[in-house]
């Protein structure tokens, strides 16, 4: 599973890019993958215009980054009357989907959204405190894994089965 890095990890990438230590073999020494320390690196690289030496990987200021990054609030976190809308819309038997294709073909609308914006808001803490999964469609309380597989029947019932017949 997913887990960001540490600040001790983003720590040991400084000292190691100091060090000229390749990126694959910094991946290999956490036991993450080079893609992530790549993208942390190009993510997080500090440049200054007026002090060009100062450029760099600096460990402090790519945690700061990415703690800032993290703390937006989602979009129906921050505009109460897009959530109020939605909101609304969900009480009178409206789907996510319904929602945000009305929001995309509704000239003069202020805000656009997706589904899944909406259906994150509700499975959140906020929308799981207003019992908002209760106006969903499916009416869940958990979200469902996105491409779960369902429990197949088998495709021939057992007492059509060739392999119970009587010789």
């Amino acid at each position: 599973p997913f887990t960001n890095l540490t600040l001790d990890e983003r720590r040991v990438i400084a000292r190691l890019l100091q060090a000229k230590v390749p990126k694959t073999k910094i991946a290999q020494m956490l036991g993450r993958s080079r893609s992530t320390i790549t993208r942390e690196v190009k993510r997080n690289w500090w440049h200054d215009k007026d002090v060009p030496q100062a450029d760099g990987y600096w460990h402090v200021t790519a945690q700061s980054q990415a703690d800032r990054r993290r703390s937006r609030r989602r979009k129906l976190e921050r505009l109460p009357d897009l959530r109020a809308e939605v909101i609304r819309c969900l009480h009178e038997g409206w789907s996510p989907e319904q929602i945000a294709g009305r929001l995309r073909i509704e000239r003069g609308a202020p805000h656009r959204l997706c589904h899944e914006t909406i259906y994150q808001y509700v499975y959140s803490a906020e929308g799981q405190s207003a019992q908002l999964a209760r106006l969903l469609p499916e009416r869940r309380r958990k979200r469902k894994p996105r491409y779960a597989r369902s429990p197949r029947n088998r495709v021939f019932p057992a007492e059509t089965s060739i392999h119970n017949r009587p010789p």
